[in-house]
């Protein structure tokens, strides 16, 4: 376990998002992969086909987290306040919740999975192969929940080293077996699912082992988990209005897929390129956010206020060079980045035209999920979910709804972003500003 609540808040924050930045980036690795493979060998068809179960993928992964949000918090706290026998009962707890629910969701995934793909408008030449890699990737569900629990137990506890290392070792394995299933065996999009479904089963497993050896004295037994009423409610409270804000977003992304698989295979292979590269650039502000929550959640159980104050100081500062390095990066060579996943110059020329409208507003974004982490940080989970519902599915989507129907077509999309981004921080700023800054002064 890493304490927190010591050292300087500028290497502490840095050293403990560094590792979960990387992680993270790894876990995104797993469909870009996928994808990169898939359209060089397969096709535009199957890259579209990818794209929309890419989709799915990364919002179930978004929801795991957002699920056991409450767990990390509280194994933060308990840290914290050196309540240490309390942390075994939050992890058990946490854990069998986090696996009912992803049974629940494999299960109905694979039965509705049809369903979904005829709801969400997928072209005929690409629906069977999305059918084919949908299905695979909703067995995986099951894994990727354990995974992801035991990544949130261990960042709680302070340790962000461990699920990054593991990370890598089965991104090389990904990467093995996608060359191998995809290129050499022939078997298709199959073979990319596949692929991705083995690597999630490696890290559970992996991360289960590790935890059980460097941690005995929380050691996690499959079949002797033990459920506590109270630590659920408790985890609930805090957990639900993560996993209700992730709901949303599920709702409004699928909303935006909808729109986008309404402009063909070119539109939707375009989006599925330029949108894993989006993912990537956003990907150092999100965990930024995540790594600020568990800091402040230790050291206010700790009593640390005057550590908090400079924490949050010192992320803002790390937030803002990260972005506008960032958007040069990207705005600068879009194209470069679109063509490692597909040479037909139709996708290639929509994909930059996403790419140089978002990328001029990664500092908002950053901005937004670093005040959204300061807030659940607290235990403010209201606010965060509140501002996702508002500024996606009451912003983003009718704005990109009224948009796409003018003479922007699918440009009115991707304008649509940014400003879903603006109205959600200035919603979080204004409850930070007057709930936090000036409402609770001895903390910032």
């Amino acid at each position: 376990m890493n304490d927190l609540t010591k050292g300087n808040e500028f290497k502490t924050i840095l050293f403990f998002s560094l590792p979960i930045l990387v992680g993270n980036l790894f876990q995104q690795f797993y469909n870009v992969v996928d994808s990169i493979v898939v359209g060089n060998f397969l096709g535009k068809e199957s890259l579209a086909a990818v794209g929309f179960s890419f989709q799915i993928n990364s919002l179930l992964v978004i929801l795991s987290m957002g699920i056991t949000m409450g767990t990390s918090i509280l194994v933060s706290r308990c840290i914290g306040e050196r309540e240490l026998k309390r942390v075994k009962k939050i992890m058990d707890t946490g854990i069998i919740f986090s696996l009912l629910l992803s049974i629940v969701i494999t299960v109905l995934g694979v039965i509705f999975c049809e369903a979904i793909l005829r709801a969400f408008r997928m072209p005929p030449e690409t629906f069977d192969m999305a059918d084919t890699y949908l299905k695979i990737i909703f067995i995986g569900v099951i894994p990727t929940f354990a995974y992801n629990t035991l990544t949130n137990i261990l960042r709680g506890m302070g340790d962000s080293k461990t699920a990054t290392n593991i990370l890598i070792i089965a991104m090389v394995l990904n990467i093995i077996l996608d060359i191998t299933l995809v290129a050499v065996v022939h078997m298709g999009i199959a073979g990319a699912a596949v692929a991705t479904v083995v690597s999630q089963f490696f890290s559970w497993i992996a991360c289960l082992v590790y935890m059980n050896h460097k941690y005995p004295e929380f050691r996690i037994n499959m079949v002797k988990l033990e459920f506590q009423k109270k630590e659920l409610v408790a985890s609930l409270k805090i957990g639900i209005p993560a996993m209700i804000q992730q709901v949303f977003i599920c709702v409004g992304f699928l909303s935006i897929q909808y729109m986008i698989n309404g402009f063909g295979t070119d539109c939707i292979a375009a989006y599925t390129a330029a949108s894993k590269i989006d993912s990537f650039a956003e990907m150092p502000s999100l965990n930024l956010g995540k790594a600020i929550t568990n800091f402040i959640a230790q050291n206010l159980g700790a009593g640390r206020n005057d550590r908090v104050k400079k924490g949050s100081k010192a992320a803002f500062i790390m937030c803002a060079g990260i972005s506008v390095v960032t958007s040069f990066i990207i705005a600068s060579v879009p194209g470069f980045f679109i063509r490692l996943f597909t040479k037909d110059l139709a996708v290639i020329e929509i994909g930059n035209g996403y790419l140089r409208i978002v990328a001029g507003f990664y500092l908002i974004f950053g901005l937004m999920q670093l005040i959204n982490g300061i807030l659940l940080g607290y235990g403010k989970t209201v606010i965060p979910m509140l501002s996702s519902i508002l500024s996606l599915c009451l912003l983003q989507v009718p704005v990109a709804i009224f948009l796409s129907h003018t003479a922007f077509g699918y440009r009115g999309i991707w304008i649509a972003a940014p400003i879903g981004w603006i109205g959600g921080l200035i919603i979080r700023f204004l409850y930070y500003y007057f709930n936090i800054i000036r409402g609770k002064k001895k903390f910032l």
